[in-house]
């Protein structure tokens, strides 16, 4: 079984990116990452209504950060410390070494690589540190940069549930994709 640790917080980074725990300072661009209509447009939930509530995400996310129950980054661009974007993992079956990606990068940044760039690094602190040995996105079927995205890492659909989740009086379909650690012990 998994045993997670994230203490202290893992500071990731990249060519052009850090990746670095989130604070009360960023509740500005939580705020807009979650509440956004471009940026939810795929993602089937309500937008936050306030950064108070922003906020209180963070703080549900700290804590189960704190909890080794999931990990979350936010993004910035190293020559600006201003969050645009979040990358986590999140549903962790530690039984089955199993963790859930997802990810939202702010629509101005987006079609430039970052979050390529993110979700490589990201994936190796998985397989790598976490131990994970495999890691699963469900992405709505439509969203096609994002499915770009998770075959350009490697990643192959496993699945396609028609109808399988329901938000505000419709159904919609979810796509599976999967990675297998590819760093495996001989």
């Amino acid at each position: 079984m998994l045993l997670l640790n994230f203490r202290p917080f893992p500071f990731l980074s990249t060519g052009r990116l850090n990746l670095r725990r989130m604070t009360e300072e960023d509740g500005e661009e939580i705020f807009f990452l979650r509440s956004d209509k471009k940026m939810l447009q795929y993602l089937d939930r309500d937008p936050a209504k306030s950064i108070d509530e922003a906020l209180k995400w963070l703080q549900m996310i700290n804590e189960g950060i704190d909890g080794d129950q999931y990990i979350a980054w936010g993004i910035e661009l190293k020559n600006n410390p201003e969050l645009v974007g979040i990358i986590t993992f999140w549903n962790i079956k530690k039984e089955h070494y199993r963790a859930e990606i997802g990810y939202s990068l702010h629509t101005h940044y987006q079609g430039k690589g970052l979050m390529r760039e993110a979700v490589a690094r990201v994936l190796e602190y998985g397989f790598k540190v976490m131990k994970l040995h495999s890691v699963e996105a469900n992405v709505n079927p439509a969203n096609e940069a994002s499915i770009r995205l998770l075959e350009r890492s490697n990643f192959i659909r496993e699945a396609y549930h028609k109808e399988n989740y329901y938000y505000n009086g419709k159904f919609f379909d979810s796509a599976i994709y999967s990675l297998l650690t590819p760093f495996r012990e001989p």
